[in-house]
């Protein structure tokens, strides 16, 4: 309960509080309803989040380098554990963030556009698994928790992609049509967990590879909160 009420009131201070480099905030950032819904017969969890304006139209103009690359994501911050989707156990909040990003692709495993490349999609809206902490270094509050690269204590699922970060890229599949973005997590892999509070927020986030005091995936402006409060209400449906 501590940690969701640190992370609302970072959120809070996020809205308030930022002016990004360049603003993306319009109605397709714009949550009406978030939901996550069981599908027992398929064994799978579908989660969406509708929006006013039509879900992952708008995705970010190309940086042309990583450092300062604009990150745009809807997020669902969750009271699961990281353990569940394969973290060794830290302290965080685990959300599952659909992202695009053009400057770079962070899904070596997957070919998102079938194109026949692994390495050139990033812009197409894809999952990532993150554990979320306070960082007062970003105007946001948070970052994505990094950890040194000598540090084996430190598990990650096999599917990262390779970063000193608490981030996975699952290869779930990621859908947007009219004002719904959807991805589908098969049961086993979140512990077969149906009893966790998630939210929904979007947001705009940067990467950082130059300056050595900031993170390296740090969250910049917050668009929308789903439940307005981040309280984290609302429970997987049957």
């Amino acid at each position: 309960m501590k940690s969701i009420l640190l992370f609302t009131a970072l959120l809070f201070f996020g809205i308030s509080g930022i002016n990004a480099q360049e603003s993306y905030k319009n109605e397709d950032f714009a949550i009406t309803n978030v939901q996550v819904l069981h599908k027992a017969d398929y064994g799978v969890t579908v989660w969406e989040i509708h929006v006013q304006g039509k879900a992952g139209a708008t995705t970010p103009n190309k940086a042309g380098q990583l450092d300062g690359a604009p990150v745009l994501g809807y997020v669902f911050p969750t009271n699961l554990n990281p353990t569940d989707v394969g973290f060794s156990q830290t302290e965080g909040i685990l959300a599952l963030a659909l992202t695009s990003h053009p400057d770079f692709d962070d899904t070596p495993l997957w070919d998102e556009n079938n194109d026949k490349a692994y390495d050139n999609d990033g812009i197409i809206w894809h999952p990532h698994w993150v554990v979320l902490h306070k960082d007062d270094r970003v105007k946001g509050g948070l970052a994505v928790k990094e950890f040194k690269k000598a540090d084996d204590t430190v598990v990650l699922p096999p599917t990262n992609p390779g970063m000193p970060m608490y981030m996975d890229s699952p290869g779930y599949p990621v859908t947007a049509k009219k004002d719904v973005i959807r991805v589908v997590v098969p049961d086993y892999r979140i512990n077969n967990r149906k009893d966790f509070n998630y939210d929904g927020v979007t947001a705009f986030m940067k990467v950082n590879t130059s300056i050595d005091d900031l993170p390296m995936l740090g969250v910049y402006e917050v668009y929308s909160i789903a439940s307005g409060d981040l309280s984290l209400p609302y429970k997987v449906s049957e």
